[in-house]
This record gives C-alpha cells, structure tokens and sequence, in this order.
C-alpha cells in the first residue's frame, strides 16, 4: 500500500524526468541506491553527470518544496554520488542539482530547477 505522500513523490519524479528530458537531458537512473543513500534522478547533459534530488508537495501551505532539502540529505547525496561516480569513473565532471514541483491535483502550479546547488 502507498501512501499520498508517496503517490506525491512519484508523481513529482515523473514529472522532474519529463521536464528534464525536455531540456536535453539523458536520465540515466531514477532512485539509485547506495546504501541507505539515495539519489532521486541521475542524469547526462553534455560532458556532465548530473545528480538531481527532486521535491514535491501539493501547495505551499508548509512552504516550497526545496526548502526541505536538509544538510543531512545533502550531505547524504554527496555519499552516494561519490559510490556512483566510483562505479561510473569516465564521469570526470558533476553537478548537484535540485527540482522542485508544487501541484494541485493533477495541475502542477510550478516547477522550479535549481543547478548547481553544492560544491
């Protein structure tokens, strides 16, 4: 059984993976894991290896999405990314990058695409 909360989170990845492809992008993965690390969307653009973490929320009665992305989940990201880029080591350059969909219903209201969000 899913909850909403989840339902939510999904819906906002597929669309985080549309837009994305959209502007170019080649989603290499969706929900990599690294031990108990995960990196919502992995994608190419160019020469660039591109680790998204997407948030969703229906309104903004609890604030923008993006700004529940914690130094906690940041610092997270860098961990797996670090495992990913392990694996994948012709990726000589990345980019951490954070999407952000605000929906009402099955309106999205907003998507909003941070680049470059941590060095």
């Amino acid at each position: 059984m899913h909850s909403y909360r989840q339902f939510t989170g999904r819906k906002g990845e597929d669309i985080a993976v549309n837009f994305l492809q959209k502007k170019g992008f080649r989603i290499l993965e969706r929900n990599w894991r690294f031990r108990h690390c995960e990196i919502d969307i992995v994608a190419s653009n160019s020469t660039i290896l591109h680790f998204v973490e997407v948030k969703t929320r229906s309104g903004l009665r609890f604030g923008y999405p993006e700004e529940s992305i914690s130094l906690l989940k940041m610092k997270h990201l860098k961990i797996a990314a670090a495992a990913y880029q392990y694996r994948h080591p012709q990726w000589k350059h990345i980019q951490f990058n954070a999407l952000s969909v605000i929906l009402q219903g099955e309106t999205i209201l907003e998507i909003r695409f941070f680049e470059d969000i941590y060095r």
